[in-house]
């Protein structure tokens, strides 16, 4: 088993990276971490990069991604503020009864989702994954 310490980036494929700028650097409002001479770019988040790339340039065939769940402080609002900027949403936005999410694409159909968690955390502090490592650890002791 190897050791993964962290995320350090998602790859987000694009057929065009002036218009994976536009959308995440220019409707998102993430930073580049990039220039615009580089073929590709790449947007901070507080916690992971979005890493774009065009995979029809090293000859291989363009696949949407499945999605990217976005933190924003309020959906409603962001959700308003994409639609009125053409972004096309799927359905209506869910409310989970922990969570509020969105469900829309960039210009490439690669899937971004406004989310915003309202309930409170777990008592024991711990989320789904730390959850889920103690409980393997408890059946691996056993």
């Amino acid at each position: 088993m190897i050791t993964v310490e962290r995320v350090d980036f998602i790859s987000v494929p694009t057929r065009d990276t002036g218009q994976a700028r536009r959308f995440y650097g220019g409707l998102l409002g993430l930073p580049e971490s990039t220039t615009p001479e580089d073929v590709y770019a790449e947007f901070e988040t507080s916690n992971v990069t979005l890493g774009t790339w065009e995979p029809e340039r090293d000859g291989l065939p363009f696949a949407p991604t499945a999605g990217i769940a976005l933190r924003v402080p309020d959906v409603e609002a962001a959700r308003r503020e994409l639609e009125a900027a053409g972004v096309q949403f799927r359905g209506e936005t869910m409310d989970t009864g922990v969570c509020h999410m969105a469900f829309c694409a960039d210009f490439d159909g690669n899937g971004v989702i406004l989310h915003r968690r309202y309930a409170e955390p777990r008592p024991d502090g711990m989320g789904h994954t730390e959850s889920r490592e103690r409980e393997d650890a408890r059946r691996e002791a056993s």
